[in-house]
């Protein structure tokens, strides 16, 4: 399976310079990062200080809002 990725890498970014353009294949890649941090570990930094009646109220009170 390693040995594929190169290869799905190198036909994907034929398609997109091919659809977008040079330019617009690099612009549409740059959408896209893998990020940083932990995002598991950091949710359940905020989450879990957060009951259940915390969590519906605030559902509530976005539902209000929009």
């Amino acid at each position: 399976m390693m040995r594929l990725l190169p290869i799905i890498n190198r036909l994907v970014y034929r398609a997109l310079t091919k659809v977008l353009g040079f330019d617009g294949m690099i612009r549409f890649l740059r959408l896209f990062n893998k990020g940083s941090g932990d995002y598991t570990a950091e949710r359940h930094q905020w989450l879990d200080q957060m009951s259940m009646d915390d969590i519906l109220a605030d559902i509530r009170k976005r539902q209000e809002n929009s």
